[in-house]
């Protein structure tokens, strides 16, 4: 059936600074990923604040355009503008975003939200019919049009008004969900729900999902399949549990270090520590993590590593990658 979604080496570019003395920052930089028609998935796209997960993102939603490669959802090419249609394209992709406060006004009830989708999006010829949809919407999140009508957001915890905003995305039934750390503003008891559904909504509607988030406990618990970020460029992708388990990239380890075992006290304290963002480690045209790694050689500022491939399904983007590297290479200076 082919791919629902391809990402071929994705670039984008911001300029930093004024326009005489500011400089370009490639926030993505040439980055490839695709997720299959014919089987529904969640994509995680993990790493830390400033990697370039929410660009990759709003480039998938259209909100930015990228500066070079190509963006191909159901066979039609972004750079397509006479072949693109807008409502075609809101209906198949729908964004939840990471404050669900944020997403609706505080002077406007949140079932007219649900209404003005089902209305525009969803066929919705009138206000029964309306109501209609969002109802079922409602209740394929564990909600009700009784429950939510009339009601405005602040008569709602963070992870109620975010299974709102998920009904409201499903009402034009996507084929594909892209979800910006939607549950980074919710209390941390809730978490576990809003993953539960997703991984309960690509079951039973076929959606796929693209789960932005730094949160690496939910993206193990909730993933089929997990692309690492550091610095704009793609270091390691694969299915979750074998990349979570067994990490390739030295620094999908470093991430994986400090995800809490079974029985740990996770305190604030002891989240990963990762520097300061830095532009030059954007600029770098060889491995970007070389000068973080604790295992880099010479080899590894000579040029940007190639593609690995594990075993068909993994990749990894290093020169000594931690599963076929059976000795750890001496440090050098880098």
């Amino acid at each position: 059936m082919g791919e629902l979604l391809k990402i071929d080496g994705v670039v984008k570019n911001f300029r930093i600074g004024g326009m005489l003395r500011g400089k370009k920052m490639t926030a993505v930089d040439q980055v490839s990923l695709s997720i299959q028609a014919d089987k529904p998935v969640i994509l995680s796209i993990v790493g830390e604040s400033g990697c370039g997960k929410s660009t990759l993102c709003k480039m998938i939603l259209r909100i930015h355009n990228p500066d070079g490669g190509h963006i191909i959802l159901d066979g039609k090419d972004y750079a397509d503008k006479k072949g693109f249609d807008k409502m075609t394209f809101m209906k198949e992709v729908q964004p939840i975003f990471q404050n669900p406060y944020e997403s609706f006004s505080a002077r406007k009830a949140v079932d007219t939200y649900l209404y003005s989708t089902a209305k525009s999006l969803a066929g919705a010829k009138n206000q029964a019919e309306a109501e209609a949809k969002a109802d079922e919407a409602l209740k394929s999140v564990g909600m009700s049009l009784e429950v939510v009508k009339g009601k405005y957001s602040a008569q709602f915890s963070g992870g109620e008004l975010q299974r709102i905003s998920i009904a409201r995305a499903l009402i034009t039934r996507p084929k594909l969900i892209i979800a910006d750390e939607p549950v980074a503003a919710i209390d941390a008891s809730m978490k576990m729900n809003i993953v539960n559904l997703f991984k309960d909504l690509r079951d039973k509607f076929g959606i796929s999902f693209i789960y932005i988030t730094h949160d690496l406990s939910t993206a193990y618990y909730v993933s089929d399949y997990i692309a690492t970020l550091y610095r704009g460029t793609l270091i390691e992708y694969g299915p979750a549990k074998s990349i979570m388990d067994d990490p390739a990239h030295p620094y999908t380890q470093l991430l994986m270090d400090a995800v809490p075992k079974v029985g740990d006290k996770w305190k604030e304290q002891d989240a990963i520590v990762m520097p300061d963002f830095e532009d030059r480690e954007f600029a770098i045209d060889y491995c970007k993590f070389a000068p973080r790694c604790p295992y880099a050689t010479d080899t590894c500022i000579k040029g940007r590593p190639q593609c690995i491939d594990l075993n068909g399904e993994r990749k990894v983007w290093c020169f000594h990658d931690l599963i076929t590297t059976k000795k750890v290479p001496e440090k050098e200076s880098v």
